[in-house]
This record gives structure tokens, C-alpha cells and sequence, in this order.
């Protein structure tokens, strides 16, 4: 008897300490909110949790339902404008996300310009780039003072590279830290002219997608005009209640959703058609 009390105490024993000492299975995360928190991350917003940006945009998609539903007195209208709202704050990230990628290409060249002339004058690689966060270009600015700070504290030049990179989250900014890493590691007299010939790399691959971004304005353009047009117009029927009542019916809802669905699928062709390549981050 006292055997088996011994064992039972020494198995309970050994399931506490399992609980606490094995290390747990990570949590699963869905692919919708992976794309989510990258998006964030390529906007600038990092720190907010892709729970949050969900939530917003059911909140701003189910306001502006209820706004037209008030207007209009038409169900399917009031759900079709429903979903635009809800998808409204996904087009404002994403816009901003672009703005910012192109931004950063933008000043990347100088970024690496002022590291080449720090090492030139007798910095190292770590205090050459804490410096970026004093004297850098303005948008890179904060990314470059957090990796001071962390390097203060931790001393670890890898590990405070690989969180630069996470609070970046751009493809040319992984590809000018994976880099410096290598030169770090490798070391020699090749930091100046590898830093150089980026520069260099860098400032040409900017100038070339800009005039290709700069022709192809009035295809992304005249793709969103089209897509506007025939939704604001019924907007501004929804003030009609004797006309817009008649979206009400079986053959109203069939329009709107065929309508619907037309748009989506010329937007996505017409965007398709005339976009750039983007640039993938094959390094983070």
C-alpha cells in the first residue's frame, strides 16, 4: 500500500513539474492573420494586434451598414456599402504600407552613404549604425535609435540586427542588413567599398522604379475611377426611396451582386495587368 501511495505522489510530482519546465507548443496562427500582421508591419504598425485591426474594421463595416440602412431603407444596398466600410481600413493600410516601402527606398541610398562615411572615419559597425539614429535620413530614424538602445543593452550585434529587421519590415532593408552581417563576420577592408557599391545598387534600382511607377500612375488610377464611379452613384440614389426601394427585390439583389462581383474581378485584372513586381522580403 504505502508503495503505490509513493508512486501516485511521485507521478503527480512529476506532471507538476512537467507543466511548468516542458516548453509549450506555440500558438497556432491563422494564415488570414499572418498576411494581417505583415501588412501592418510593412505600414509602420507593428504594435497593433491583428485582433484589433479585425475588430475595427467589423465595427466601421457594420456602422456604415446601419448609416445607409437609416438612409436608404434598402437591405442589400446597406450590406453591399457594409462591406466597403469593413474593407475600407485594409485599403488605408495597405496604401500606407506602399507609401512607406517607397519611402524607405527613397533614403536608403543616404542611410547607406552615412554608414560608408562613419567607417571611413574609424567607427565601428555598431556605433555606425546607432549614429543613423542622430544623423540618418528622418524615416529611418526611429528604427535606428531602438537598435541603438537595444545594443546598449544587450551587446549581441546579431540578435539586435535580427529585431532591426522586424521593426523594418522592408525587403531593401533586409538585404542591406543581411550585408552588414556579413561583413561584420567575414571582417577585412571590404566594408567601405561594400557599402559603396549598395549605394550605388540601391540609388539606381530606386531611380529606375520610380519612373516605371510614375508611367503606370494613370493605369491604377483610371482602374479606381471605374470602380467608383457606379457606387457612388448609387449612394447618391439612395436618397431616392422610390428608386433605390426597387434594389429591394430578387432582381435588385441579383444586380448588385453581379455589379459587385464585375467590379471586383476588372479591378483585380486592371491592377493586376499594370503593376510592378514587388519585392518580396526572402531574407526576414
Amino acid at each position: 500500500m504505502g508503495a503505490l501511495v509513493g508512486l501516485g505522489v511521485g507521478i503527480g510530482l512529476l506532471l507538476v513539474w512537467s507543466a511548468f519546465m516542458l516548453p509549450r507548443a506555440p500558438r497556432r496562427t491563422t494564415r488570414t492573420d499572418g498576411r494581417l500582421t505583415h501588412l501592418l508591419a510593412r505600414a509602420g504598425l507593428g504594435q497593433v494586434a491583428a485582433t484589433g485591426f479585425v475588430v475595427l474594421c467589423l465595427t466601421l463595416g457594420l456602422v456604415t451598414a446601419l448609416a445607409v440602412q437609416v438612409v436608404s431603407g434598402t437591405p442589400p444596398v446597406a450590406v453591399a456599402f457594409g462591406l466597403m466600410g469593413g474593407y475600407l481600413p485594409v485599403a488605408v493600410v495597405a496604401g500606407r504600407a506602399r507609401r512607406r516601402q517607397r519611402d524607405l527606398a527613397e533614403v536608403w541610398p543616404e542611410a547607406v552613404d552615412n554608414l560608408a562615411s562613419a567607417v571611413r572615419a574609424g567607427m565601428s559597425l555598431p556605433e555606425a549604425l546607432a549614429a543613423l539614429g542622430t544623423r540618418g535620413p528622418e524615416p529611418l530614424r526611429e528604427a535606428f535609435d531602438e537598435f541603438a538602445l537595444d545594443y546598449q543593452v544587450t551587446g549581441r550585434f546579431g540578435a539586435c540586427l535580427d529585431r532591426l529587421k522586424v521593426r523594418l519590415a522592408d525587403p531593401v532593408g533586409d538585404r542591406v542588413v543581411e550585408g552588414l552581417r556579413v561583413a561584420r563576420e567575414v571582417g577585412g577592408g571590404e566594408l567601405g567599398r561594400l557599402l559603396r557599391n549598395l549605394s550605388g545598387y540601391l540609388r539606381d534600382e530606386a531611380r529606375t522604379r520610380s519612373e516605371m511607377e510614375s508611367r503606370q500612375a494613370w493605369t491604377v488610377n483610371g482602374a479606381r475611377l471605374a470602380v467608383a464611379a457606379p457606387w457612388l452613384v448609387l449612394l447618391f440614389m439612395s436618397f431616392q426611396s422610390e428608386v433605390i426601394h426597387r434594389y429591394a427585390s430578387p432582381g435588385g439583389v441579383v444586380v448588385l451582386a453581379m455589379g459587385a462581383v464585375a467590379c471586383v474581378v476588372s479591378y483585380r485584372l486592371m491592377m493586376r495587368i499594370g503593376r510592378l513586381p514587388i519585392e518580396r522580403r526572402i531574407l526576414s
